[in-house]
């Protein structure tokens, strides 16, 4: 998907795609019949980002965009330079002062986020990579200056505020980024895509985005503040103001804060050659993992090459659309893989080209490969077909509707403004970019490809093995948290010109902020239909578009106990046909029509979800009601999907965090509880072995029915147009056979044990630790006093817990503590990824937290007057977006909470004491009934945990097992010995 298709959004034209509607009785339905799409260049007519612009005289370049809708203002601030601007023995500079421009400037000390939290920012966040460093924050508009001031400080006024033991504690910060990354199935694949695709080491791209942590560590303190003011003045920086503002007032208050900050050097251009492999190279990597995987690679033109929009194209084609080439032949035609992507990822100075296959378990990876390379040339040589180069574009086009309702984050207005600023001179780049999208021609993407992917490969294949031993440190390799194919995020992604005299700006102080205004969360109307299914609509304005959810009370609790994973099961498969359309047929649907259907769920709901452009609103729903109405569930997509599943659940066993999520619930609420399923809901291997057909078409008949459905809408239609077509699609609707009995709660949650279970997995640089215990509380219960105690303690960034493992002794890349909840019994968990050699140390500093807390160490009265003030100046901007506003429609619902719950909390909040922050928490958790889980190397972890004086419990670590899916488990004892 394009840089586009991933951060903008279309107004689509009027011209409405239909078909044929299905038949809604439980009988097969019709065949469906299609109208011609409108041309892609009626769709990108009406799309348009209005901006203005002015220049400081220092260089800061400025686009205001106005969108009245929120009284909310995105603050944007776009750096040219990235990790590809770094020479040889400075890499990882832009990413680390990244982390630094994070923890305080000269007039603003401490952290960046406690004031943005005070005025109630939302979307905010920081990354880096090659080409950019950016950070951006949604804030309420009578608070603007804060931001604008926080963002001028540590633009002009930095460096005073820089100390070596900031640097120390940051590099400690994103060594931990990086070992979570090298952590994960195949995390170590990056490192030699950079390394084979730009053998030459001079190329920009020739390294990753934190480069090397030995450059960090030799780095003085001179160094890096040289660094800086080479590199961040306001001459290299683009600053993007968008939501309730414009130009005439934005003009004054960006003077006022960033007219004194003087010019930077010029940086230096750049323009390397884009690099060419003189013969292919290929390489087989191990590493712990569920399945092989085929990697293909490319470096092909950056994004302002003509070529780049037909490259682009032509991957979605073949591994990016539902029914791309590679989906249809190798996972639904020949099932020998599992999963199929392709893709081109943009950059200025040559973009990459990834195609990967993961091969179905039991098949031959050499015949795989060769297989995958047969389709990929046949495709190079043939092309795509028109229609599905109009696929693409229609879906492209149709899926960035929802983006226009966003002014900031890193995918709405504001970033499409800068991106086409920073990296092609022009904000408006986007319009280029849909014109080259609608003018593109099957002839076009096939010359591209055949000048551009017939050049030399870099093949890689990951197969299942042991990895070699983790080298923490080494120069040159094994350093990063950006890749070539992901961003760096900071959370969890000659001479300097002189200035014109500019009179200093008082910063002795924050600004004063204004009034805050509370939310306006849009009026909820609720009806019925004839058939009594009970209807939620709220009406939203922003885009033409409407977001429809069909929920059902069943989700992954719905599971019978002897065959966890039939509710993913039964969603999955409903994906692939119909009693009238096969899967490809309903993927090609969805594409020409711009709409994407969805069905999942949670622990307690099953859902469909449908987003559909109000052109194609009734096309649309005719195809998520033959969906919903109508499952098929054929024999051969059964087991397709079956295999899909089973390869889902190796992944997880491979996974540190998803072995640490599906090992804790059984031990928390015992294996008959509902609630006592791993979290992922994809059941074990012999579970979903065991699933018959029957097994499926009875759970979709007992539980996927009206009786036990709501709809809820949100979207720029009238109230009871919308009825009229829901009325028609489901209102006549029955259920088949038998309800299913309620789902019992009943069964008895087994006493907190205060023990830890450690998993064993060998080489790991990081250990998981996950931490739970059972509260009194349910769901239905009223939590937001809890909620508010969870965030001073470990529920978010500038929590106690988190600031204490990540900022104060680096040995965490980020901590949270969170509220499970659920319709139920609610679980408190928390998770702390962290450095191997600091396992045991951290879990007493989180039990040292959590007793404190609850002992003499209590809220206190800044942390109290954070939190009110965050939970109650956010409001404003949480709700943004439909899709955020049906969220919270359905959550209302489901705990019995009034439909305009988000306009009550703000003076709840500010009712709020310490106390009764100290007396939730208190009311919920016992430090001494945690049970933790830790998936690590036993072997290195077990002396630090055996001086905790802690009952530990040792999982697939008796001799030489690794195999972390082992369930017998060995006392510390008994069989926890070397």
């Amino acid at each position: 998907m394009s840089r586009f298709s991933r951060n903008i959004a279309i107004a689509l034209s009027s011209t409405a795609l239909s078909f044929a509607a299905p038949a809604y009785a439980d009988s097969p339905a019709s065949n469906a019949t299609f109208a011609e799409p409108a041309p892609v260049s009626e769709l990108v007519e009406a799309v348009d980002i209005p901006y203005e612009r002015f220049t400081l005289d220092n260089g800061l370049k400025v686009l205001v965009h106005t969108d009245r809708k929120a009284p909310i203002v995105a603050v944007s601030v776009w750096y040219g330079v990235g990790s590809a601007n770094e020479p040889d023995g400075k890499t990882g500079y832009a990413h680390l002062f990244e982390h630094i421009m994070f923890n305080g400037s000269e007039n603003a000390p401490g952290d960046y986020f406690d004031p943005l939290r005070q005025i109630g920012a939302t979307d905010l966040n920081g990354t880096t990579w090659l080409d950019r460093t950016n950070y951006f924050q949604t804030v309420p508009k009578s608070a603007l200056e804060v931001a604008l001031f926080l963002e001028s400080d540590r633009m002009g006024h930095l460096l005073g505020a820089v100390t070596q033991e900031k640097l120390d504690n940051q590099i400690g910060v994103v060594s931990n980024e990086k070992r979570q990354g090298d952590n994960q199935p195949y995390g170590l694949v990056g490192y030699r895509q950079t390394e084979l695709l730009f053998p030459d080491k001079s190329h920009p791209y020739g390294h990753d985005t934190i480069g090397s942590l030995e450059d960090l560590e030799a780095a003085s303190l001179d160094d890096m503040k040289l660094w800086f003011t080479d590199h961040y003045g306001p001459n290299n920086a683009i600053l993007v103001l968008a939501g309730d503002i414009d130009a005439a007032e934005a003009k004054p208050l960006v003077q006022k804060w960033f007219g004194d900050i003087a010019p930077g050097k010029e940086i230096a251009q750049l323009n390397p050659e884009l690099p060419t492999l003189d013969a292919p190279v290929y390489e087989v990597m191990k590493d712990k993992v569920a399945t092989t995987r085929i990697y293909r690679n490319w470096v092909v033109p950056g994004l302002n090459d003509p070529d780049y929009t037909p490259l682009d194209v032509g991957m979605a084609v073949l591994g990016g659309l539902a029914s791309s080439r590679l989906d249809n032949i190798m996972v639904r035609e020949e099932k020998n893989a599992v999963a199929v992507s392709a893709f081109v990822l943009p950059f200025v100075h040559g973009s990459l080209v990834q195609i990967q296959a993961d091969v179905k378990p039991g098949e031959d990876a050499d015949m795989v490969a060769r297989r995958l390379d047969e389709i990929i040339a046949d495709f190079i040589q043939k092309g795509p077909t028109a229609d599905e180069v109009q696929r693409v574009a229609t879906r492209d086009a149709a899926s960035r509707i929802a983006g226009l309702e966003q002014v900031g984050g890193f995918s709405g207005k504001a970033t499409a403004l800068a991106q086409g600023e920073l990296y092609s001179d022009d904000p408006e780049h986007y319009k280029k970019e849909l014109a080259r999208l609608a003018s593109t021609t099957p002839e076009s993407v096939t010359s591209a490809m055949q000048k551009w992917l017939t050049r030399p490969v870099v093949g890689i294949r990951v197969v299942p093995g042991e990895r070699e031993a983790y080298q923490e440190v080494e120069s040159g390799k094994g350093a990063r948290t950006g890749t070539l194919t992901a961003p760096a995020f900071y959370m969890q992604d000659g001479e300097p010109a002189v200035a014109a005299a500019v009179t200093p700006v008082d910063r002795s102080n924050l600004p004063e902020v204004g009034e805050f205004s509370n939310v306006d969360f849009p009026d909820v109307e609720s009806s019925v239909l004839s058939n009594g299914i009970k209807v939620y609509f709220a009406r939203r304005d922003a885009v033409p578009m409407t977001r429809v959810t069909l929920s059902f009370n069943a989700g992954a609790t719905a599971d019978p106990t002897d065959k966890i994973g039939l509710h993913n099961f039964v969603t999955s498969v409903m994906e692939e046909g119909t009693t009238s359309l096969n899967s490809i047929e309903i993927a090609e649907q969805q594409e020409r029509l711009g709409a994407n259907i969805s069905v999942g769920g949670g622990r307690d709901r099953t859902s469909v979800n449908l987003s559909a452009v109000n052109p194609n609103l009734d096309a649309s729903l005719d195809l998520m009601a033959d969906i919903v109405r109508n499952p098929a569930f054929e024999t051969d997509d059964i087991e397709r999907i079956r295999v899909q599943q089973l390869t889902a659940i190796d992944r997880e066993e491979s996974d540190p965090a998803s072995i640490a999520a599906n090992a804790l619930p059984p031990l928390l609420f015992g294996d008959v509880h509902p609630y006592g399923r791993g979290l992922s809901g994809n059941g074990t291997k012999e579970s979903v072995a065991a699933i018959s057909r029957d097994d499926l078409v009875n759970f979709h008949q007992s539980w996927m029915r009206p009786e036990n459905a709501t709809i809820f809408a949100v979207g720029q239609i009238d109230r009871q147009v919308l009825l009229e077509k829901l009325e028609a699609r489901f209102g006549k609707w029955k259920g088949k056979g038998k309800a299913a009995p309620a789902k019992n709660f009943d069964a008895p949650i087994p006493e907190a044990q205060g023990k830890i279970v450690v998993i064993h997995r060998a080489n790991s640089p990081q250990s998981m630790i996950l931490a739970g215990q059972v509260t009194p509380f349910r769901g239905t219960d009223d939590l937001l006093t809890l909620n508010a105690a969870n965030e001073v303690l470990g529920g978010n960034f500038l929590s106690r817990i988190n600031m204490d493992l990540r900022e104060t002794k680096g040995w965490s890349y980020g901590t949270r503590n969170m509220i499970l909840r659920g319709e139920h019994e609610v679980p408190y968990v928390m998770r702390a990824p962290v450095q191997t050699n600091q396992t045991g140390p951290a879990v007493a500093a989180i039990k040292q937290q959590v007793e404190e807390f609850l002992g003499d160490k209590g809220v206190t009265q800044a942390e109290l007057e954070r939190t009110v003030n965050g939970n109650v100046r956010e409001l404003p901007g949480q709700f943004e977006q439909s899709s955020r506003v049906l969220s919270q429609m359905q959550s209302d619902v489901m705990y019995q909470r009034p439909s305009n719950y988000a306009e009550t909390v703000a003076d709840r909040y500010k009712a709020l004491s310490a106390d009764d922050l100290n007396k939730a928490m208190a009311g919920a958790i016992d430090p001494d009934r945690f049970t933790w889980v830790i998936v690590g190397d036993a072997a290195k972890i077990k002396p630090q945990l055996d001086a905790l004086d802690m009952s530990v419990e040792y999982r697939g670590y008796e001799a030489d097992n690794t195999n972390v899916s082992n369930a017998n488990g060995s006392s510390d004892s008994a069989a926890g010995e070397d």
